[in-house]
């Protein structure tokens, strides 16, 4: 994705969090907020070989739900399924004309995103910190 298309970078936060076994599970919203405090958007401009540093988006759902935006992520909280917010943010960006990378491993929501023309990329990119 090159070129001055603004970029917008959907991370799944349930897929992310859980793609490492580190007792998340035992307090959601404190794991919820380690990874957003972990996600630099420059370093996801170098590690996606994006032009300019992309918006980053962080859905939440379930027991997760609540945790606060800081200066570099935006966090939206899921109504309902999260994979579902994830589309909609991915439809309403591409909408506007801009790109979209979403971070996921699920398969389910890879081939929902892709049919929009997303880009896709696994939770490494979000968890190698």
């Amino acid at each position: 994705m090159s070129g001055s298309v603004r970029v917008t970078v959907v991370v799944d936060a349930a897929n992310c969090v859980g793609s490492v076994p580190d007792g998340w599970w035992r307090d959601r919203v404190a794991a919820t907020r380690r990874l957003r405090d972990s996600i630099s958007p420059d370093d996801l401009r170098r590690a996606l070989d994006l032009d300019e540093t992309p918006l980053v988006v962080l859905v939440v759902e379930g027991r997760a739900r609540g945790v606060e935006s800081s200066e570099a992520v935006r966090v939206v909280d899921a109504p309902g399924i999260g994979d579902d917010c994830i589309v909609e943010v991915a439809e309403q960006s591409t909408a506007q004309g801009e790109g979209v990378v979403v971070v996921t491993a699920d398969r389910g929501l890879r081939s929902r995103v892709v049919s929009l023309g997303a880009r896709v990329v696994g939770p490494r990119v979000v968890r190698s910190n």
